[in-house]
């Protein structure tokens, strides 16, 4: 499990697994013939971080599920509907397809204590939209009035996929994620990264400039990628949180004062 909040590290008894919380959905569906709610992750998040042998936990974003920040070892916090606007300060937007604006505040602060405990994170999606906005930066709430296309969120009768290649900075950490076989983004999103957060760095973007990559300045790993990893057979993202899961919990580092948030983020 990771450190202490002073920044220690304790010592993983011989053979345990990194315990990564993966932030839960919740979604309708019919089930014996009953319509119920249940709390849910892409099977193929589980299944990467099981591959890379890491415990992946479903996390409810429940009042207080910061506390549990100290009993992981990572995050993933996955894709999901749109982050209210309300905290990056905007207007909503007509096609703002927004959820829980109580489940936003509550993922916003695991996202905080985890970033704050130094936890290897990896952000998919909605994920790297709200670490955008955990460092006061802002949101397109509707690409195609940006791009003018749908490249990005087909508007196809059945539910498909966009395709785009990937322009990565040379010496990145993603860059060097994926050496020189970068993979086909596929993606399903209406909103993007508008102003970038203060803190985060830029280090990939698609043909038509829409930022498909953040990486936290000055922290171990923590990464925010546009494209809906997961939804393809690549595993190197999953693989790389949980290597750098095993290197953070093994390399004790000092204390620190965490990372300055957005007060925007906090109302």
């Amino acid at each position: 499990m990771n450190s202490a909040s002073n920044g220690s590290v304790r010592a993983r008894p011989s053979g345990g697994q990194p315990v990564i919380g993966i932030c839960a959905r919740t979604a309708p569906v019919t089930l014996q013939g009953g319509d119920i709610t249940v709390s849910l992750a892409l099977q193929s998040h589980v299944d990467f971080l099981a591959s890379a042998g890491c415990m992946p936990v479903l996390l409810p974003l429940l009042p207080g599920v910061e506390r549990v920040v100290g009993q992981l070892d990572g995050l993933l916090v996955p894709g999901g509907p749109d982050v209210d606007p309300a905290l990056y300060g905007s207007a909503e937007h007509p096609e703002t397809r927004r959820g829980s604006p109580v489940v936003d505040a509550i993922e916003l602060e695991l996202i905080r204590g985890a970033l704050g405990s130094g936890l290897p994170v990896l952000a998919i999606c909605r994920g790297m939209q709200l670490l955008n906005v955990c460092y006061g930066g802002t949101l397109h709430q509707h690409l195609p009035e940006v791009t003018g296309d749908d490249a990005h969120c087909p508007n196809t009768e059945g539910f498909s996929f966009g395709r785009h290649r990937l322009d990565l900075t040379a010496g990145s950490r993603i860059a060097a994620i994926f050496g020189d076989d970068t993979p086909e983004a596929y993606c399903h999103h209406h909103q993007a990264i508008d102003q970038v957060g203060t803190g985060l760095t830029v280090t990939a973007w698609a043909p038509d400039g829409i930022i498909e990559v953040v990486e936290v300045i000055d922290h171990p790993f923590a990464i925010g990628v546009q494209w809906e990893a997961g939804q393809t057979a690549d595993e190197r993202l999953h693989v790389a949180l949980a290597e750098a899961v095993r290197r953070v919990s093994a390399e004790p580092s000092p204390a620190a004062d965490g990372p300055a948030f957005s007060s925007e983020a906090n109302s």
